[in-house]
């Protein structure tokens, strides 16, 4: 369950949605190898999904993020975190187990 802010001229709301993370995340991030080396980007867009998360790891606000990517919406951040956590719980066994096996 996420929490979408929804704005019509100044009124805004919030309102409380279920969504299914990977729905979210194929329909807003895309891989392609001619746009940005092959990076995770944002669909429709050459900023890079690591863009974004870094700059949430580095302090920036979501609000801020909206304000300098007029482009990106909402959604599109959720999904560049909605990705790095896919990416976080992938298993990835080091190389020196596998060469000790």
């Amino acid at each position: 369950m996420i929490s979408i802010r929804e704005c019509n001229g100044r009124r805004c709301r919030r309102r409380l949605a279920l969504v299914d993370g990977d729905f979210i995340m194929n329909e807003r991030i895309s891989i392609d190898p001619s746009i940005c080396h092959g990076q995770a980007c944002i669909k429709g867009t050459r900023i890079p999904v690591h863009q974004i998360v870094r700059m949430l790891a580095n302090g920036d606000t979501i609000q801020e993020l909206l304000e300098d990517y007029p482009s990106l919406k909402i959604m599109d951040i959720y999904a560049c975190l909605d990705y790095a956590a896919s990416l976080a719980e992938e298993q990835i066994t080091p190389i020196e187990m596998i060469e000790d096996a």
